[in-house]
């Protein structure tokens, strides 16, 4: 009997040892690296404490990163979450009919594509001089609009967040989908019996419905926020200036461009942490409206 209850943990185990060596470990050695000085060309290994840390929170490139990290996150849960619920509802409701099929395919096509592919697709789409969105302008008597959309340090970051939009709104409303699926159809018909509309069968039963995947959601675009690297390093490698880096970038550059290890293990561990706690605080909030 002993041997059978142990058989579980054996298999476990086997999981458990891979996840500790593959993800915990690097975590772990990551912020020992951020207390120290290293070079890929020494083996000179100095120790900083939290100088590091202190040289981070004076770096104004970190927190344009930051900022632009927060944009991001803010954005992306306004139209990936927010805007791919309605597309969700949308397509689950009657008005698309046999329709619903090819919806589906269409918005998730761009999740399949190659994220350097799409970077190279939209470079051409803002291109100032025979890019597809400046000429649409022009077209219909916008010219006024035209612009260098990654050439301007004021557009740029807003020009790859809307990129990247275009690319994950339809996993997000996929996800969403699946979660409406399995809502109870008889609620919808008891619905129907009291004559409530259709927006406010979405508020009464949709949207509380599918709550725990709008969580899951808010939570995978977040990180999805903090972890951005190759739509940025593709289209504009953090330019111009640096007004298009986030963290990510700003980590790449400064581990492989300028060959500062430790420093950009420290950007890693803030990384790490903001993420960490951002996803704890969308946990708790979502827990505190449980009746």
């Amino acid at each position: 009997m002993k041997t059978r209850k142990s058989i579980p943990y054996i298999y476990v185990s086997a999981a458990f040892l891979l996840v500790m060596v593959f993800v915990y470990f690097p975590i772990m050695q990551n912020f020992y690296y951020s207390f120290l000085k290293l070079s890929s060309y020494s083996e000179n290994v100095t120790f900083m404490g939290l100088a590091n840390y202190k040289r981070l929170f004076v770096d104004p490139i970190f927190y344009i990163g930051l900022r632009n990290n927060i944009l991001y996150a803010v954005i992306s849960i306004i139209f990936q979450v927010g805007i791919g619920l309605v597309l969700a509802m949308l397509l689950e409701s009657k008005y698309v009919g046999s329709l619903r099929g090819f919806f589906r395919s269409v918005f998730f096509v761009p999740c399949v594509i190659s994220i350097a592919a799409v970077g190279l697709l939209w470079q051409f789409i803002y291109n100032p001089e025979v890019g597809l969105l400046n000429n649409f302008l022009k077209t219909i008597g916008l010219e006024m609009l035209a612009h260098p959309w990654l050439g301007d340090s004021k557009t740029a970051i807003y020009s790859i967040i809307g990129m990247s939009q275009w690319q994950w709104t339809g996993y997000i409303v996929m996800l969403f989908i699946v979660a409406i699926q399995k809502i109870p159809v008889q609620l919808y018909e008891a619905a129907d019996i009291d004559g409530a509309s259709g927006i406010q069968k979405a508020l009464t039963i949709t949207i509380p419905q599918v709550k725990e995947m709008t969580l899951v959601t808010s939570v995978i675009t977040v990180i999805g926020s903090f972890k951005v690297f190759t739509e940025v390093y593709t289209m504009t490698l953090g330019g111009p200036g640096n007004s298009s880096h986030v963290l990510g970038t700003y980590l790449y550059e400064t581990a492989f461009l300028y060959d500062e290890l430790g420093y950009a293990s420290t950007i890693g561990a803030i990384i790490f942490i903001i993420t960490l706690a951002t996803s704890i605080l969308q946990i708790i909030i979502s827990k505190s409206g449980e009746a």
